[in-house]
């Protein structure tokens, strides 16, 4: 196969998958990884991709992916995750879910459970969990964000500073090595701190690809976490440090 048909689908791969890496590119189309390394390169060089160790990721910087091509990337590991978040969930319990792809597959995860109190500025989410007859759903109210239907702004956080949370459950659009949780939008970002604030646990759910990418906002440390839900080792120091931070991490291998 020509690098001409490669490119557009490992572009393809990447975008559903949120990386690649270089040997199972070379096994995919039967190409040395000399080869697949100059094709990276190449996407890298075009700004379609950003070169990591191993393979490549989407490129990242001061603004995020795409919501809904969000919702197809990783989408087995955000599943198994969601599934071992939602298991460390209590019934009758109140709990927060805030904006993103990975808080919504939990959502999809607490349709059995009884009795909860949810609270959220994810319109996906109330709409998910209103299927749920034993879930009660609270919206914050705050400015629509269009773009994922999130709800943001001062009234958000006013909302959530009138309750004080069983549990959080919150993700982030990046993860580095320091274990600062970054976003994009400084105003999502005050409201996630908000909800970690007004929490007596958190969670936090975070697939690998998270471990790859950049954004220019901090949302605050791991060290403010409970657990951490991923599907793969925490890379360089991280785990000696969540362990001093009791931050628990629970990796999750999808089905």
């Amino acid at each position: 196969m020509s690098q001409t048909f490669r490119l557009p689908q490992i572009l393809d791969i990447a975008r559903k998958e949120g990386m690649v890496t270089v040997e199972e590119l070379a096994d995919r189309f039967g190409v040395t990884l000399q080869t697949i390394r100059r094709d990276l390169t190449e996407l890298s060089d075009a700004g379609r991709l950003e070169r990591v160790h191993g393979g490549a990721v989407l490129p990242s910087g001061v603004s995020n992916i795409a919501y809904e091509e969000r919702r197809s990337l990783n989408a087995a590991a955000k599943a198994a995750i969601a599934r071992a978040c939602a298991q460390h969930i209590p019934e009758d319990a109140s709990v927060f879910l805030n904006i993103g792809t990975s808080t919504e597959a939990v959502a999809h995860e607490l349709q059995g459970h009884k009795n909860l109190l949810v609270v959220t500025n994810n319109l996906n989410v109330a709409q998910i969990l209103s299927r749920n007859a034993d879930c009660r759903t609270v919206l914050t109210g705050g400015t629509l964000r269009q773009a994922d239907n999130g709800l943001i702004g001062n009234l958000a956080i006013e909302t959530i500073q009138q309750f004080r949370f069983d549990i959080a459950v919150v993700g982030c659009s990046a993860l580095d090595e320091d274990g600062e949780m970054l976003d994009f939008d400084i105003e999502e970002v005050g409201v996630s701190q908000a909800i970690i604030d007004r929490s007596r646990k958190v969670f936090v759910v975070a697939d690998q690809s998270k471990f790859q990418r950049n954004a220019p906002v901090r949302i605050a440390s791991l060290s403010t976490v409970d657990l951490i839900f991923t599907d793969a080792p925490l890379p360089g120091s991280l785990p000696g440090r969540c362990a001093d931070w009791q931050t628990d991490v629970v990796i999750c291998g999808a089905d």
